[in-house]
């Protein structure tokens, strides 16, 4: 059986310098000779770039002697010249030594020193026999460069490679520290937003508890009280009144197109009270229910004429609603009631004591609406802190897996990061 590996337990804020530390034999050697190269790539750039300019100003200095001769060849130098120093400026040398930046530097810089071989293949020879001693000396800077960049990008490829990892390694541990400082903001900032939305709910309560309170007592309790039985008092004179609907319909189509009901303008105007509102129709109506008793004696009239096409069980039922109102006056202790309800709920309404109350609902309903809109612009801020939070614990988790699974590729040692 193999034998098990001890897990080395580290906190974060430590993983750095314990991976310093185990990896300085092999990281160090390389990332110096890594600056060595970098050092020399920068010294023949810069050589590179004062030759492009050596070509330039030779070539300026030709042109301006106005030699027949050389004239034509000077401007085509001048012109390549003025290419090269532009490149040139072009390379940009690196601050930090990594994988990363070295890769990207050779990449860029491989394509720059392509063209300008090109350009060197085309154009000297045509030059030629002139500016004979500038070009060697451009071409011996130029191949000293490339045979620098070679041996960079070999470095690169076979040397600095094996250590990429580690590097990455270094970069995701110092992300895994940043992303821990951020977790501790955003923690502060989710308790700081937690706390402001449990305020403004208390608040949201409290205003609520008072216009409840409001609602409730004095007057406006009473009117309240008075509302809820008008509701009561509707639905039974709805039910009282269910088998005339159907009727009353009829006889309002059959006065709406002239068919002789007998209706009076007024009759027909609380005939339509009745099929639209009949609680209100109803309760407005004078004592002994006046208006009522006429509509039915001319629905009862119509109806013995034939003049409305009912059903024979609703004629029956109608009929017998017709008498029972109309000579029995079954609905008088309904009405009664319901003309003191509709009456109280008037006086009600219209005291002194219930239009303070409905400015007092009115100034804490505008506050509700306040804090509701407060409350859900915090709302949408606290969500976005926690999945902010969460995809932040979530990068944490991932970045310190990747990073024990690098250590053990590259150490061989089995590391927990706490």
């Amino acid at each position: 059986m193999g034998t098990q590996l001890s897990e080395v337990k580290l906190a974060s804020k430590d993983t750095r310098s314990w991976l310093d530390k185990e990896t300085r034999q092999t990281f160090v050697p390389v990332h110096a000779k890594a600056r060595k190269l970098l050092d020399e790539m920068r010294k023949n750039v810069e050589g590179l770039s004062e030759a492009s300019k050596m070509l330039l100003d030779n070539s300026a200095k030709e042109i301006e002697k106005r030699n027949m001769k050389t004239h034509g060849r000077a401007r085509a130098m001048n012109k390549l010249a003025r290419l090269f120093v532009d490149r040139m400026r072009n390379i940009k040398i690196p601050e930090q030594v990594s994988y990363k930046t070295l890769e990207d530097f050779v990449q860029a810089t491989q394509k720059i020193f392509s063209v300008t071989d090109v350009d060197v293949a085309n154009w000297f020879p045509r030059i030629s026999p002139f500016f004979i001693l500038d070009r060697r000396k451009f071409s011996a800077v130029f191949e000293k460069a490339k045979d620098s960049l070679r041996v960079l990008e070999y470095f690169l490829s076979k040397e600095y490679v094996k250590t990429k990892m580690l590097e990455e390694t270094f970069q995701l541990v110092d992300g895994v520290l940043a992303n821990e400082r951020q977790l501790a903001t955003l923690q502060y900032q989710k308790a700081r937003i937690e706390a402001e939305q449990a305020s403004l709910e208390g608040e949201i309560a409290q205003i609520q508890q008072k216009m409840s309170d409001l609602r409730s007592k004095g007057s406006m309790g009473k009117l309240d009280q008075t509302s809820t039985e008008i509701e009561t008092l509707s639905v039974e004179v709805r039910h009282s009144l269910q088998h005339l609907q159907k009727p009353f319909v009829k006889l309002q189509s059959l006065a709406t197109h002239g068919g002789g009901s007998g209706l009076t303008p007024e009759e027909l105007n609380k005939l339509d009270q009745y099929i639209q509102n009949p609680f209100e129709a109803f309760a407005t109506e004078t004592s002994g229910t006046p208006l009522l008793k006429d509509i039915l004696r001319k629905l009862a009239r119509s109806v013995s004429e034939g003049k409305l096409k009912l059903k024979p069980e609703k004629i029956r039922k109608a009929e017998q609603m017709i008498d029972s109102i109309t000579n029995k006056d079954s609905l008088a202790a309904l009405h009664q009631k319901s003309q003191k309800t509709m009456t109280q709920k008037a006086q009600l309404s219209m005291s002194t004591e219930i239009e303070a109350t409905r400015q007092d609902l009115s100034k804490f309903q505008g506050q509700l609406e306040h804090l509701g809109r407060k409350k859900g612009i915090v709302e949408c801020e606290r969500e976005a802190l926690q999945r902010k939070h969460g995809e932040t614990i979530e990068s944490i988790s991932t970045d310190k897996n990747e990073i024990e699974n690098n250590i053990m590729g590259f150490l061989g040692k089995q590391v927990h990061i706490e």
